[in-house]
């Protein structure tokens, strides 16, 4: 008879994330995994399969819970810059969260190196690229952004943004250099 799992599993996946985060995929050894995660080596293999497999599960989870970030928000509630400037803006790490983005990491570690990972990511760029055309396109709407400005050129713009802000972040994060960077990003949505 199988002994029943002595662990949550979204729990020990979510320590796994971080480090992930923090270290990037090839920093990380399966030594520091068992460390973190507080589960013997068999068990990560037998739940989450080698280092890779983990890394993957690691990266949909974060992936998972960007896209539910990108809901539709109470856009009756807030202007659209308001939210878009949400959207571009990385806070300085908390003792909990590393500083920037584990999907942009990963892809700068892994774009060109494993195709499973840029495919990930790639489709996790998609959903956020999607998310800026949405809100541009409901400000040109509501008469908040002008409307003569291509919603899908633009929405390219903001993701080079969102891109290059978390970039910046995870080497030398400077808050007001991210403040200044967003505020000369959203004026172009005044053009």
């Amino acid at each position: 008879m199988a002994r029943p799992k002595e662990f949550e599993i979204n729990e020990v996946l979510d320590r796994a994330l971080l480090l992930f985060w923090e270290q990037g995929y090839e920093k990380t050894s399966m030594q520091e995994l068992v460390d973190t995660m507080g589960i013997h080596r068999k068990s990560i293999y037998d739940t989450f399969g080698d280092k890779h497999a983990l890394f993957i599960q690691a990266l949909q989870l974060y992936i998972k819970r960007q896209s539910e970030h990108l809901k539709k928000p109470a856009l009756a509630e807030q202007s659209v810059k308001e939210i878009i400037r949400q959207a571009l803006d990385v806070k300085k790490s908390n003792d909990e969260t590393p500083i920037g983005c584990f999907m942009v990491n990963t892809g700068v570690e892994l774009g060109t190196l494993d195709p499973l990972s840029a495919s990930l990511v790639q489709d996790g760029y998609g959903r956020i690229e999607e998310f800026f055309r949405y809100l541009i396109e409901y400000g040109q709407k509501r008469g908040e952004l002008n409307a003569t400005l291509n919603a899908t050129m633009l929405s390219h713009y903001l993701m080079n943004a969102w891109l290059g802000i978390r970039t910046m972040a995870k080497t030398n994060y400077d808050s007001q250099q991210v403040a200044n960077t967003i505020a000369i990003t959203l004026s172009v949505l005044d053009s």
